[in-house]
């Protein structure tokens, strides 16, 4: 996972904060926003997890705090629910201009009814999914019963909410009441997916049921069982975004790649807009290969030169197992660390006078076992007989010939 630290503007032109999460591997195929719970914020621990879930199924993950809160600027005292769902207009507007408009929305708690009204403004979005969301906005008063009165009387009252104390406006809860998301839903006809505890003591499963008797087709509820509101396990959280994964890429689109074909061992495609991100058919096995950012690569694989020093690494290890093992030698484990001493950006500055490179491989090895010494030194000599290691020592040519 790569995470980035991201900022936009919302509509009150205060400055939103986030944390953008992307494939390690990959340019995301498509991007999801993640709004947060009631008074909670980003750094969530059961939103990192599901956002890692979700980055290791390729897609891009945009969490970020709602005005007032976190990192954010702004009053929280002055927001809304609506305020709320503007904010997440904005994230979208910012992915859209970024990176690309997003198509799948996550909410938890109050964030996941913020989602549903969202979606109506967002047009990119082709799935959401809700976690322990209530059925009705309005629902968020019960945790705020302690200082309803005074809410009434006064205006404003502090309310203490997880050990930390907000100031809500009465306009807050006015807010509230003009928002019907059983209507909203029943408009909206994109699939939805309803995630819930049984055991959520904060929002009732009953909320999970009103939901879902009001959307359309397609929806469907995962009982998350076991769980509590803010799925502190991290197992449930892990899950959670497992399922949200697999199922929200029914219904989004994943480009598909052609499958490499070669005679050759080994099949390398790149196409002119993709950098240095290369796909690669290596035996039977997809792999993807880059260079690093410093020389203007996105470091999604390893680089060409890395990939000659896996091959330098996994062959002196084979090598050396397979002759221990024909000895009856006690080798429990070798470890092969390699690195090659040049980059690759200067090679090609250089690849007219191959006078000047001077190709450096440096190869620490850790053996593992009973070994005596007159072994060891055996076992470094049979190191240097690899075929690789013997390849790279041997004068090579490479034959290119153009194909149609």
């Amino acid at each position: 996972m790569s995470l980035q630290k991201v900022t936009f503007q919302n509509k009150e032109g205060h400055t939103l904060v986030g944390r953008l999460e992307l494939p390690v591997n990959s340019h995301p195929h498509n991007f999801a926003i993640f709004a947060h719970c009631f008074t909670c914020n980003k750094n969530l621990t059961a939103l990192k997890n599901i956002g890692k879930a979700l980055t290791s199924n390729g897609f891009g993950v945009l969490r970020f705090d709602f005005t007032g809160l976190g990192e954010s600027g702004g009053d929280f005292a002055d927001t809304n629910f609506s305020g709320n769902v503007e904010d997440l207009v904005a994230a979208a507007d910012y992915l859209e201009h970024r990176h690309q408009a997003p198509t799948l929305l996550i909410g938890h708690s109050l964030g996941g009814a913020a989602i549903i009204f969202a979606a109506e403004q967002i047009r990119s979005i082709k799935a959401l999914a809700t976690i322990g969301a209530p059925s009705d906005p309005a629902h968020v008063q019960h945790l705020l019963r302690s200082g309803l009165e005074e809410i009434e009387a006064k205006g404003k009252a502090t309310v203490n909410l997880s050990g930390r104390d907000f100031t809500i406006k009465k306009q807050f809860l006015e807010d509230l009441q003009t928002k019907s998301l059983a209507e909203t839903v029943k408009r909206l006809r994109k699939p939805l997916l309803i995630m819930h505890s049984p055991q959520d003591d904060t929002v009732g499963i009953k909320n999970a049921e009103e939901i879902y008797v009001a959307a359309h087709h397609p929806k469907s509820f995962v009982s998350l069982d076991g769980a509590d509101h803010l799925l502190t396990r991290k197992e449930d959280s892990l899950y959670a975004g497992k399922v949200i994964a697999g199922w929200s890429q029914r219904y989004v689109d994943i480009p598909e790649k052609t499958p490499l074909k070669s005679e050759h061992h080994v099949v390398a495609s790149l196409d002119g807009t993709d950098g240095f991100t290369t796909d690669m058919k290596v035996g039977n096995h997809y792999l993807t290969s880059d260079e690093p950012t410093d020389v203007g690569g996105k470091d999604y694989g390893p680089s060409p030169y890395e990939l000659v020093s896996a091959g330098l690494s996994a062959c002196t290890a084979m090598t050396v197992q397979m002759y221990v093992r024909r000895k009856g030698w006690s080798l429990e484990n070798i470890e092969v660390h390699t690195s090659y001493g040049k980059s690759h950006a200067v090679d090609c500055e250089a690849c007219e006078s191959p006078d000047s490179k001077i190709d450096t491989f440096h190869r620490d090895i850790k053996l593992t076992g009973d070994l005596d010494e007159k072994q060891i030194t055996r076992i470094l000599e049979i190191a240097d007989k690899c075929p690789v290691h013997r390849t790279l020592h041997s004068e090579t040519q490479v034959i290119t010939q153009l194909v149609h």
